[in-house]
């Protein structure tokens, strides 16, 4: 029964997501760009609800393995050939290493988790302010790495003949994985630990947990799920480091705030619901139509209305629209009855 009444936990999670990608075929291939985005932020974003949603600690530096998994999937796929021009100083080994799609996901999840492991064994010793800023940093040496290291990516260029794999039902098993996973992790005895230093650190220490080892852990996979959004993502459209720095960073945790940082529930809404508000003022820097009236707004406007719908979420709802809880069916109450029948017999 206790498994059937939590089975919402994870289904609606997932129709959400089904409900978007069908959405998403429905409209002209113009529009089913921004359905494409908003499945690939509901990976990124569960990516960082996995560690910070079950953990309370704040981060800023998720995104750098966005950014390492875009990398690793980007460079491995495109082709020798356009390697060599594209990319004339990358390293010998990477320029002729070819996988394909699949194996660059793979990698990309792969080289996310153990960068995000090499980090976190100083990191998750820190907490509050101290642990922020220190993941700011990781995100600051990331981006100025892939930006200025020609010997791994690019450069200052965007990644260009990656192949376009990524349509609407990859980015949708994809974000259904993210989710999977997600949900899999915080159901596990590692996830309550996790939870349990969340509410009250000092008496999960007394109980025997290590919340070191208990972070340690989930930012390792957490980073990992966020290196193969990353992977996901540049299979998608051209990306190029500063696509992957502070804006994206600044969105996904606008869409964890206020979805609910509490819950997987809340990381999916706040993905598909303030992407698709953030689409919607993106494309109206160049004009839209509402109702026959034609709405343009100066750029930055997007960034704008999200950092104000956070402070009303914030000040109105501090726990985001879902209150940081999940979808669970009620518990059916036992009749009086039952309840004095059951009295009497002991």
């Amino acid at each position: 029964m206790n498994v059937v009444r939590r089975a919402p936990e994870l289904l609606v999670p997932a129709l959400l997501i089904l409900g978007t990608a069908l959405l998403g075929l429905a409209v002209s291939s113009y529009l089913q760009a921004y359905f494409l985005d908003t499945l690939v932020k509901v990976s990124i974003v569960v990516a960082l609800y996995l560690f910070m949603g079950n953990s309370g600690v704040l981060s800023f530096g998720h995104i750098s393995f966005v950014a390492l998994g875009a990398w690793t999937a980007g460079v491995l796929t495109v082709p020798e050939d356009q390697k060599r021009v594209v990319m004339p100083g990358l390293a010998h080994f990477l320029v002729t290493t070819n996988v394909g799609n699949i194996a660059s996901l793979a990698l990309a999840a792969a080289l996310g988790g153990a960068f995000a492991f090499v980090v976190a064994l100083p990191l998750m010793r820190l907490s509050g302010l101290a642990a922020g800023i220190a993941t700011f940093a990781v995100l600051e040496i990331t981006n100025n790495m892939l930006t200025y290291e020609q010997r791994i990516g690019p450069g200052l260029n965007a990644f260009s003949s990656v192949p376009s794999t990524t349509g609407i039902w990859q980015a949708t098993i994809g974000a259904l994985i993210c989710v999977v996973l997600a949900y899999a992790y915080q159901r596990t005895r590692f996830g309550r630990m996790l939870r349990a230093t969340r509410e009250d650190p000092a008496a999960a220490a007394a109980t025997g947990i290590s919340i070191y080892r208990q972070r340690l852990l989930a930012f390792s996979l957490s980073g990992a799920l966020a290196g193969f959004a990353g992977g996901i993502y540049v299979h998608l459209q051209p990306l190029q480091a500063g696509g992957l720095h502070l804006d994206l960073t600044f969105i996904t945790l606008a869409m964890v705030v206020v979805g609910g940082a509490g819950s997987l529930l809340g990381a999916v809404v706040g993905a598909i619901a303030l992407n698709g508000i953030y689409s919607f003022f993106q494309a109206a820097t160049n004009g839209v139509d509402v109702f026959g009236w034609n709405l343009t707004v100066p750029s930055g406007t997007a960034e704008i209305v999200l950092g104000v719908l956070m402070v009303v979420v914030l000040i109105l709802r501090p726990e985001g629209i879902t209150g940081g809880r999940e979808f669970s069916l009620p518990r059916r109450r036992r009749p009086v009855a039952d309840l004095e029948k059951a009295r009497a017999t002991t």
